[in-house]
């Protein structure tokens, strides 16, 4: 993989993570993990330990909830890798943040997808796709279903890569 972006996106617990951190792997280093995740409970917090184990020592990792364009940006010169997981939770810092407002969230999506296009390095991201299942109950968790829809879109729009992991085997469809 030369310089490119990616996108790997798939259901829970499908194996996205571990082949994102393959294709990472890949490539030459130093690698830099960038983590959207807020560790607010104890089973987030043994789940991003999980991950750090998963990754090992050849990994950085910098933990930024929501400034996540401007993070590439500061980030990309020192790293021949950069692995974003997830967007998902990205999007739900975002969207809480922002009072639910999703044109909020939409624009933040579109500045990440403007800055992956002049980013230097591959970036690698992660994100959930959330669209396969039932129609959720709540309104709440519908508007964010559809956020997390439209963002996807816009962020496979801007890659050159896209995969689908289901039962831990990708399949490239961009």
């Amino acid at each position: 993989m030369t310089k490119t972006t990616v996108l790997v996106t798939g259901g829970a617990r499908s194996g996205k993570s571990a082949y994102a951190q393959q294709l990472a792997e890949q490539l030459p280093g130093p690698r830099l993990y960038l983590a959207t995740a807020e560790v607010r409970d104890r089973e987030m917090a043994a789940r991003v330990a999980r991950h750090q184990r998963q990754r090992g020592p050849g990994w950085q990792t910098l933990e930024e909830p929501r400034e996540l364009a401007a993070a590439l940006r500061r980030s990309a010169a020192g790293f021949g890798v950069i692995l974003v997981d997830c967007i998902t939770l990205w999007l739900t810092n975002l969207f809480f943040a922002s009072g639910e407002d999703p044109d909020s969230v939409l624009r933040e999506v579109e500045r990440l997808a403007a800055c992956l296009e002049r980013c230097p390095v591959p970036v690698i991201m992660v994100t959930n796709e959330l669209g396969q299942g039932i129609v959720p109950e709540n309104p709440l968790a519908r508007r964010f279903r559809d956020l997390a829809g439209r963002g996807n879109q816009l962020l496979a729009a801007a890659c050159r890569e896209v995969y689908l992991v289901c039962c831990g085997l990708p399949l490239k469809i961009k």
